[in-house]
């Protein structure tokens, strides 16, 4: 686990001081998986600049990963969770669904975000952005977003599990992990595998595909 750091409001005082009041924090997860959706939340924290024990959800275990979700739900003033499944990543590539689950959980904010702070991540938007690296171990907001996008994303990679017996989902999440390679080779590639990222590519074009092509109904 990476060395604990402690957010701030460094980031969200820099809109606050320009006028922006409800500064929303976003997040993803799941980007760099082979299987199941990029996750993405948006979270409007109260702008009291009150201490939280929210932290980037990858310097926490699951259990303390899900005490701190259900306080973010708690306090704040709104949030939104969306996800891109594999059929819009294969449609736009991964950044691209990424923005547009990003946009559809900050159209789902109400009030209104008036900025913006995320983590390195470049939106297409109108209002005032701070994307700063690491801002999920720097910010309030981001944090939160964080574990938000992290325990939503769990728990349907740990659904897809009893979906898709034998890939062992609950465990690595989708992503690259040596028991999920090994289930490939055995199982072939699912309908919520990520046909155009690259592993999953190859392994279609060197083994047939022993399970239905992906349909428009997604989990």
């Amino acid at each position: 686990m990476p060395p604990s750091v402690t957010p701030n409001w460094a980031f969200e005082r820099e809109h606050w001081r320009r006028g922006h009041v409800r500064v929303a924090g976003v997040d993803e997860a799941g980007r760099g998986a082979w299987a199941g959706p990029v996750t993405v939340a948006a979270v409007l924290l109260p702008g009291l600049a009150t201490d939280y024990p929210f932290r980037d959800s990858k310097q926490l275990s699951a259990a303390q990963r899900e005490t701190y979700a259900e306080e973010v739900r708690r306090v704040a003033v709104a949030w939104a969770v969306e996800h891109a499944w594999p059929q819009e990543i294969a449609q736009l590539n991964i950044l691209g669904a990424t923005h547009a689950a990003a946009a559809r959980a900050l159209a789902r904010l109400d009030p209104a975000p008036q900025a913006l702070i995320t983590d390195y991540l470049r939106l297409h938007t109108a209002l005032p952005l701070l994307a700063p690296p690491r801002a999920d171990a720097l910010s309030y907001s981001v944090a939160a977003a964080s574990l938000l996008a992290k325990t939503e994303r769990d728990r349907l990679m740990t659904e897809l599990d009893s979906q898709y017996p034998g890939y062992g989902f609950a465990g690595h999440k989708g992503y690259g992990a040596p028991a999920h390679r090994t289930a490939l080779e055995r199982l072939g590639v699912s309908d919520v595998h990520r046909r155009t990222f690259a592993p999953i590519a190859r392994m279609l074009e060197t083994s047939p595909d022993r399970l239905p092509s992906p349909t428009e109904k997604e989990p």
